[in-house]
């Protein structure tokens, strides 16, 4: 599965436009190095990447790009329990604060917010 169709899914095209507006050449690194890249290397499927990068992101306060990156896990097979277990084992690392605040984005998330 290409990386970035299973990530972005439906969204690609909102997302391309998104970062493109923002730089160009920004949204080119995004696409070419992370996605096509690094996410697409071998060793490790694409549904642990995505756990992974909930992982980093609650550790970065779950910005708003974790929504992309729950839809990504979704889309690459992870579970609703997968992502909540996650999201408890980035307690362990990162405090109970950065949970909540990345629970809090999984609800509305859910909830379609």
């Amino acid at each position: 599965m290409d990386a970035l169709k299973g990530i972005w899914g439906e969204d690609e095209e909102k997302i391309r436009a998104r970062l493109a507006a923002l730089d160009p050449d920004l949204a080119r690194y995004i696409e070419d190095f992370a996605y096509r890249e690094v996410l697409s290397r071998g060793g490790l499927d694409l549904k642990t990447r995505e756990l992974l990068a909930i992982t980093a992101l609650v550790g970065l306060g779950s910005p708003p790009e974790i929504i992309t990156h729950f839809k990504g896990a979704l889309n690459s097979g992870a579970s609703e329990r997968e992502i909540r277990e996650t999201l408890l084992q980035a307690a362990l690392f990162f405090g109970f604060p950065r949970a909540i605040a990345a629970f809090e984005r999984w609800r509305r998330f859910r909830e379609g917010a």
